[in-house]
């Protein structure tokens, strides 16, 4: 499935299909569970990315319908943590789902690296199931083989991007931003940039978002290897988000759809 609305159909024609494959043993791998923006359209899901290097999994961000992905896309009994990047509800709120399951199911605690006012605004700071870490820009923690290094964007409160590292490659996650923060933060050598495009060139300014051709010369900036745009409005057409990213990139981009997993 490609995501939801208008054009999404086209998305896999113009901007490809991945490998639509299962993780590969020691690579690291990005599974798209939900990527609709700011609310989630028809049969969508909310900004989730199931991350599996050669021994450990990682889910970064968990917004609304994403743990029905998650549990197609693999088990969560093998989740070893979740990375949250901010408070906004389109980015969390299956946590809800995720923990009651833990703790229902799995009877065990789940690890989740977060801003410090995440765990009150949730209102799951005193759930058993969750153990929680706050993290802030500047932050490096490992988990498993993975490395997550953390930096705070330009949006809304502390919102958070991170930098996965792991089996040999790596990974960049903007989370939300608006275009005053700068990708290349995230380090050089990123040979997968996964970067918020949430609207058209004609909405740059109105939110605290990127644009399609914001976050294509970001990434050109950063000197990434490749980019995927993400965190789509679910009313703004797939085709023109991703045409003027790859103009300002340079080359082709690819576009996040759920169930879609590429190996980084």
């Amino acid at each position: 499935m490609v995501g939801s609305g208008p054009d999404a159909a086209s998305a896999r024609h113009e901007l490809g299909d991945g490998d639509g494959g299962a993780h590969p043993a020691s690579a690291l791998s990005l599974t798209v569970l939900g990527c609709d923006g700011s609310w989630v359209g028809p049969g969508g899901a909310g900004s989730s990315y199931l991350v599996r290097s050669a021994s450990t999994v990682l889910l970064l961000d968990c917004g609304p319908g994403s743990f029905a992905q998650l549990q197609l896309a693999g088990d969560p009994a093998d989740l070893d943590a979740v990375v949250l990047s901010h408070h906004h509800p389109d980015h969390w709120t299956d946590l809800f789902a995720l923990a009651t399951h833990a703790r229902l199911v799995l009877e065990r605690q789940v690890d989740v690296y977060a801003p410090a006012d995440l765990p009150d605004r949730t209102g799951l700071v005193r759930e058993p199931a969750l153990r929680w870490h706050a993290v802030t820009a500047g932050d490096e923690v490992r988990i498993g083989d993975a490395r997550c290094g953390f930096h705070r964007t330009e949006h809304v409160a502390e919102t958070l991007a991170v930098r996965v590292d792991a089996s040999g490659r790596a990974l960049g996650y903007s989370a939300d931003s608006g275009p005053g923060w700068s990708l290349g933060e995230l380090g050089t050598g990123l040979d997968l940039a996964l970067c918020e495009a949430t609207y058209t060139a004609e909405s740059e300014g109105t939110a605290d978002h990127m644009s399609g051709r914001q976050a294509g010369a970001q990434a050109r900036t950063a000197a990434a290897s490749r980019l995927m745009v993400t965190h789509r409005w679910p009313t703004v057409a797939a085709s023109a988000v991703g045409s003027e990213a790859a103009a300002a990139f340079g080359r082709p981009v690819e576009q996040a759809a759920m169930g879609r997993t590429v190996v980084v």
